[in-house]
């Protein structure tokens, strides 16, 4: 599942990433969890967390523009939906991970799934 967003909330477990004035919609912020690059970015009020890499070539997606809904990988124009992670155009035809983000404190948390190892 690429979709993490539509996870029940009790798969999930949140971790503090930064302020939630971290992000912006000028600038998003960058992130490592787990040795993978995360981007969490501000899109007409609603903040989105992605695998900050194409699925095509590994381009940081985060550097490319942002139309209707999608990010458009710089490298090749691939595009992605925000919301779902979905590649919508090649030459990218794998989809990318996409994360629940909330701000609890002012706190900017991503969800991410729990592992069978990790249930108590």
């Amino acid at each position: 599942m690429f979709n993490y967003r539509k996870m029940d909330e009790k798969d999930l477990h949140y971790i503090v990433v930064g302020d939630a004035s971290d992000v912006t919609e000028d600038e998003p912020l960058f992130l490592d969890i787990d040795d993978k690059p995360v981007a969490v970015i501000s899109y007409e009020g609603e903040l989105y967390a992605l695998l900050d890499a194409c699925s095509h070539d590994g381009e940081i997606l985060a550097d490319g523009d942002i139309e209707d809904g999608e990010i458009i990988c710089p490298r090749h124009g691939a595009r992605f939906s925000l919301a779902t992670g979905k590649a919508l155009t090649p030459p990218a035809v794998k989809d990318i991970p996409v994360y629940p983000v909330r701000v609890r404190e002012k706190q900017l948390e991503i969800g991410l799934p729990i592992s069978k190892g990790d249930a108590s």
